[in-house]
Formats: structure tokens, sequence, C-alpha cells
């Protein structure tokens, strides 16, 4: 699969994810009787069918009998689950949720979902039982930020390290051998700042030799790279062009950090939250401005859900782009053969429809209007863009477009 394949297979299932999220975030019981089951890859199976079948256990000691049902029911439903697995859960692990929700009038529907392979590793088991279920771990995980680089430095020590999405990573460290300001006795002061400069240069080398092992196999897939430390060591090692001159082309910015142990890592991180932020959006940013330039000129671009759709059909889409606030569904009507759509908010019900010709419309299907789109554009080998709206080219998308827009390969009049 190329890499631009992977990227919109691996966007589509952090939007199938993400509309999971919303659903479960809706959802509240009576009591602490939600039960929620994070578990990692290597976390075997019969573990974890023993642990649940101890806590199924010990909620016979609840007060409430409701709770205490709607607790024990809930183990019950993910045990039954979890013999669908082998020895081990899928990679990157699993994530079960069961309880009673409630359903409105003092009723409550009994909820069971599980999410595989999440979009990264989960880290450890964890079993949560409360009044909603718990969906911050998977948040964190599809606020992604892409790949970066880090470095800290002084002349003291560095350390390298990754930051994937929001996981700040330590990988490699040094310390140096620079003398401190002070000479010994018996040295000239020339010879004293040579050595000194010398050990600096050589320590700058080794830094940069650390960086370029780790980094350099990675360019490609690569959003940047951060430099941290105090002034002027990391000004000192940038302009030095001590790192392979691809890695210094990628560096989108230098700050101050006090510390340079691991710990500098996530100082630095934390400094360079505006530029991550503004990494985040640049390749939307590029998307919606091809999109307007191609607007302007008034014939290779399309919006709005009908003309989109009609493209798309057609396979003169060659992206399609989709605002990620867009919650909508799409509801399919016959018209005498014939068929018509019509745009409703999720949270709606599906309203009667007029045909365009007159007569009696019947609803076909109604499903959520990204998954449709989406299944129509991988049909014509369209790739999908999911555009954020923290930009206000992005807030047009979703505003003034209805969330909805594609770039064509050429020009269809629609």
């Amino acid at each position: 699969m190329s890499s631009d394949a992977e990227e919109a297979s691996e966007d589509r299932r952090k939007y199938e994810f993400k509309k999971v999220i919303e659903d479960l975030k809706e959802y509240e019981g009576s009591g602490t009787q939600l039960v929620t089951i994070y578990i990692p890859e290597d976390k075997q199976i019969s573990d974890v069918v023993e642990h649940v079948i101890t806590e199924h256990s010990e909620a016979s000691n609840i007060k409430s009998k409701q709770t205490r049902t709607n607790v024990q029911d809930a183990l019950t439903s993910i045990k039954d689950r979890l013999r669908y697995y082998g020895n081990f859960p899928p990679d990157r692990g699993i994530v079960m949720f069961s309880g009673a929700v409630d359903s409105g009038g003092g009723q409550t529907n009994m909820v069971t979902k599980v999410l595989e392979s999440p979009p990264d590793p989960i880290q450890s088991f964890r079993y949560h039982c409360d009044s909603n279920f718990l969906t911050s771990p998977l948040e964190d995980m599809l606020m992604d930020k892409g790949l970066f680089g880090l470095v800290v430095l002084d002349r003291r020590e560095a350390n390298v390290g990754w930051l994937k999405g929001k996981r700040v990573e330590p990988v490699k460290s040094a310390s140096s051998l620079v003398p401190g300001k002070q000479r010994k006795g018996g040295q000239s002061a020339q010879r004293f700042a040579r050595l000194r400069l010398e050990a600096i240069d050589n320590f700058y080398q080794e830094v940069a030799g650390m960086a370029n092992d780790l980094f350099v196999p990675k360019r490609h897939e690569m959003d940047g790279v951060l430099v941290g430390g105090p002034s002027p060591t990391k000004d000192e090692f940038l302009d030095g062009d001590y790192l392979h001159h691809e890695l210094q082309d990628i560096v989108v910015g230098k700050f101050d950090v006090a510390y340079t142990d691991e710990s500098g890592l996530y100082d630095l991180v934390d400094a360079a939250q505006d530029v991550l932020a503004d990494q985040e959006v640049m390749k939307d940013k590029k998307q919606m401005e091809e999109f307007f330039e191609k607007l302007h000129r008034g014939n290779e671009s399309t919006y709005g859900f009908e003309a989109t759709r009609k493209n798309l059909v057609m396979g003169s889409v060659d992206r399609l782009l989709i605002s990620e606030d867009l919650r909508k569904d799409v509801a399919i009507y016959d018209c005498g053969g014939q068929e018509e759509f019509e745009l409703i908010d999720h949270r709606h019900n599906t309203p009667s429809h007029d045909c365009e010709g007159g007569g009696e419309a019947e609803l076909k299907e109604r499903e959520d209007v990204i998954e449709y789109l989406m299944d129509l554009a991988d049909q014509r080998g369209t790739e999908t863009k999911f555009i954020s709206t923290d930009f206000e080219k992005g807030e047009q998308l979703y505003d003034a477009f209805g969330g909805i827009a594609g770039i064509l390969r050429y020009s269809t009049g629609i």
C-alpha cells in the first residue's frame, strides 16, 4: 500500500474511532455501573477473563440491587465478547465498553462496544467502573501531531528523542567533556580557550551524530525537528550546521529550555505548543489554498453535497475535502426509480421528503454522510482529506460550503 493510501486508511480509521467515542461520551449510567477495560496487546486474554470473573464476584457486595445487577450484566457481556479472541488481543490491543445507559423515562438500555487496534498501542491494563465510560486515553490518541525529532542540549549534556503524536520518547543521551570556564594553573589563557572550543565542537558533533543516526532514516516521514536549550548553545549548534543538511532544512523551531536531561524533552514540547499547532494544520491549509485557487479559476473545484456527489460518481474528484466537524447523515429516497438525497443532522429524525417531480418518496437508506462519500471516493480512487476548523479557511469549508468540497482532476461543469 502506498504512503498516501496508508494515510487515507488511517484517517478513515481515526474518523470511525472518533465517531464511536462521541457516541460513548453521550452515554450516562445511574451510579458507577458503566465498565471500561483497556487491554494491551501483550496481556493474556485468560488473565483478563480471570480479572472480570473476580470483579463479577466482588460486585455481589454492591448494596443497590439495580447497580449490582447492571454491573454484573456488563461484566458478563464483556466476558462473552472475550471468548472471540485467542491467547492475546489484536495488534495495539482492544478497549471494551459495557453498561446499562439511561434511555429516558427511568429506563436503561444495555450497550456493549469493542474497539480493536486503536491508533496507538494501549500501554497498560486498566479496569474502570463509573457513571461514564472512560474515553480520555482514546481521545489523546486521536490528537495526533505527527512525528517530530527532539534535541535538547547545553555544553554539559544532551538528549535526543521523538515526539510521536502526544507521546515523548527519550532515545539517546550524551555527556560532554567540555571543561569549565576556570582554567587550571599553568595553562595559558589562549591554549585553554582553544582546548575548550575544540571540546565544545567535538560535543556538538557527537550530539549531531546521535540526531542524524536517529532522524535521517525517518526524515521523509517527519514533520520537523525541534531544538531546545539555553542561549547561546542551541544557536551555536544550529548556526554551525552540525546537523545533516536534510534535517537542518526541517528545523521548525528553537526554544529556550532550562533542563537538558530527559525532562528537558518534555519541556521542549511544552515550549513548542504554538509551533506544533501550526504544523498540525499546515497540510490542511495547503489543501484549502489549492481548493480556493481552483475555485477562483472556476473550473476545477466542487463543493456542497450534491455537486460533490455527482463529481465523485463521475470519477472526476482528485481529492475529497471533508470538515472534521461535519456530523450529518444522508437520507436516500426512491422517487419513482430515481434517487434523491437529503442531509439531516445526526440527532434529528428522518423527515418526510417531497420528490422533485411530485409523488411519494420511499426511504431506501440513511447513513453517515462521511461514510457515504468516502465509499464513493474509494470506488473511484479518490483521496479523502479531513480538514480542521482550527484556521480561517477550514472554518469556511464548514460554514460556507457545508463541510464538503473537492479538488477536481478535470472540469465537468457541475
